[in-house]
């Protein structure tokens, strides 16, 4: 505490992180945010620091956090090469509406726009992927805009927010003072959904011979899981989720169809065509979702709920577009709904349900022998775990096949991954964050040898802060993903996608993190649960899978979501 009870900018940072209710800070010092980390030393019983190897590795575990427990994640860095490392998972964090405030800092007021050291327009650069951004060039900003920044970030539609502060507002001294916002004149995160636009959507549910639920993310961040169950439950409308709508119902619910879009299942996929209304919930018709846009459901009447009035019509126009909280309009519509029952419709699934389960499941869970598979792995995990550990992918295919195959029990928030931007990389800062957040529940990371030493460095992280995190690297020696699509759409040209990988045991030892290999099938079981026996313990499992193994069914790009290949061979022909 300075003279006179005034405190520095850089304590005052600090205060008001504490008054926000942060307990946790992902970061790396460095010269320009110097003052703050020295204040930190006193803070250290109220502001937990994870010191991670990469600034890159702080806005991803900081996005696992938030992803994980539903708060707003809090990163800190320097300024120029330590702000622009984090510049991609900021962009990550818009796409996906993750809570994260990133605080930067920067050389002092007189040195902007003079090229100084470390000097770098991280305004201008983010100012296309955050919700919203800010300089503080005094420290008399510092509070409120924190706390700005923390009701921007966490209400409505999440997102990213970033300030920038100034190395004066660090050092001057100013008398604190902690107000929290709850609201700013310009912004309305929660519109008011009209009543007509409720019955509309009321009376063409009602309506409805074939209903059909798709719903994403949305449901999740709005807390609205049970309001879901009991809308589908009173319609009896079978529903469908985006990849990163997993987990907001159990993998059992009766009404649960699956996984829709490029690598989803087939009946949710083949159902969305020939549905009569179709219901998008939290979603926003992402091109891995529609696949050929001028395809995707043009003989159903949609309604299309969201918080975001701008992804109403913006890709798919709807009959009845509601712009407001998904739990408030679920809510509203189920009290008015009829109940329903759509018994020969739901009936209508499962012809593609069993022709999936022969044609592609059953090969990939249960094969004849040969290599192990990248879905038993996965399914080995659900299995051991029993459907509750919170799932963590990074890009590829292993994030694909984590999707197909993870079963969730009902806690929600259990799958984690990269989706608007498809980030590699994203994997293990993910998951650090995610068991930060989580430390109770199991925290099962799938990443691809390729993602794996896109941010291995954070090994270093967990190796200090002794997360514990469970690591499987599905090890195919492939950029796997991109090998598929040479393999299926360039011809097989195997275009620089072929990898030399290092001895990831040795890299384990290093670090002091337990790991094992597995090659052969009958050793996977154990290896997992050994890997599981201790939750408090980092742990990595390298197991070697099928070389040029791929992940299908598929709809290819560039085609409707009905046109499913089942193999580089076969195509899904419905009745044949």
């Amino acid at each position: 505490m300075e003279q006179n009870n005034l405190i520095t900018g850089a304590e005052a940072l600090l205060k008001a992180l504490v008054d926000e209710g942060v307990d946790t800070i992902f970061g790396y010092p460095g010269g320009q945010i110097m003052p703050v980390y020295d204040k930190l030393y006193y803070y250290g019983d109220r502001l937990r620091h994870i010191l991670v190897r990469h600034e890159q590795g702080a806005i991803h575990a900081a996005q696992g956090y938030a992803r994980a427990n539903g708060r707003t994640g809090v990163v800190m860095v320097t300024s120029g090469p330590g702000a622009t490392n984090v510049v991609t998972g900021i962009a990550d964090a818009m796409a996906d509406s993750t809570p994260v405030v990133v605080l930067t800092g920067q050389v002092s007021v007189a040195a902007l726009g003079t090229d100084a050291f470390q000097e770098a327009d991280v305004i201008g650069i983010t100012s296309a992927i955050t919700k919203w951004n800010h300089q503080i060039r005094h420290a008399d900003e510092i509070a409120e805009s924190v706390a700005k920044a923390f009701y921007i970030a966490g209400n409505g539609r999440p997102g990213p927010v970033l300030l920038d502060i100034t190395k004066d507002a660090q050092n001057e001294l100013v008398e604190y003072s902690y107000r929290h916002c709850t609201g700013i004149r310009t912004y309305n995160p929660y519109p008011e959904p009209s009543d007509a636009d409720i019955e509309r959507a009321v009376e063409l549910i009602d309506s409805a011979q074939r209903p059909f639920v798709v719903f994403g993310q949305g449901i999740t961040i709005s807390h609205a899981e049970k309001e879901l169950a009991a809308f589908l439950t009173k319609g009896d409308i079978p529903a469908g989720a985006t990849m990163l709508g997993l987990s907001a119902l159990p993998s059992d619910f009766p009404l649960y169809e699956g996984m829709i879009g490029m690598h989803g299942n087939i009946a949710p996929n083949v159902k969305t065509n020939e549905c009569d209304v179709l219901i998008a919930v939290g979603m926003r018709f992402d091109d891995r979702v529609t696949g050929k846009v001028s395809e995707y459901a043009r003989q159903a009447k949609i309604i299309h709920i969201d918080i975001d009035k701008c992804e109403i019509g913006k890709i798919i126009q709807p009959e009845v577009g509601i712009c407001g909280d998904a739990r408030e309009v679920l809510t509203r519509i189920t009290a008015k709904m009829r109940k329903a029952s759509h018994r020969e419709w739901i009936g209508s699934f499962d012809e593609c349900r069993q022709a999936e389960q022969q044609l592609v499941i059953e090969p990939e869970l249960r094969p004849d022998g040969g290599h192990i598979r990248m879905g038993e792995v996965v399914d080995m995990v659900a299995k051991v775990t029993g459907n509750k550990a919170i799932v963590i992918t990074d890009v590829g295919q292993n994030q694909l096949i984590a999707a197909r195959y993870s079963r969730y029990s009902g806690q929600g928030r259990s799958f984690i991954t990269s989706g608007g931007l498809g980030t590699m990389g994203f994997g293990i800062p993910a998951a650090i964050g995610a068991k930060t957040a989580c430390p109770d529940r199991p925290v099962c990371l799938f990443v691809g040898d390729g993602g794996t030493q896109m941010t291995i460095q954070e090994f270093g992280t967990v190796m200090q802060e002794g997360t514990g995190v469970k690591m499987v690297i599905l090890n195919n020696n492939w950029l796997g993903n991109v090998r598929q699509w040479q393999e299926l759409f360039f011809g097989g040209r195997y275009s620089q996608t072929r990898m030399l990988n290092p001895d990831y045991m040795g890299i384990c030892r290093a670090y002091g993190i337990d790991s094992a290999v597995v090659e052969k099938r009958e050793d996977l079981e154990n290896a997992v649960r050994t890997m599981f026996e201790d939750n408090d313990r980092p742990y990595l499992l390298d197991v070697h899978v099928l070389e040029e193994g791929n992940v299908m069914p598929m709809v290819p790009p560039g085609k409707g979501i009905s046109e499913i290949m089942i193999n580089e061979k076969e195509w899904y022909k419905k009745n044949g």
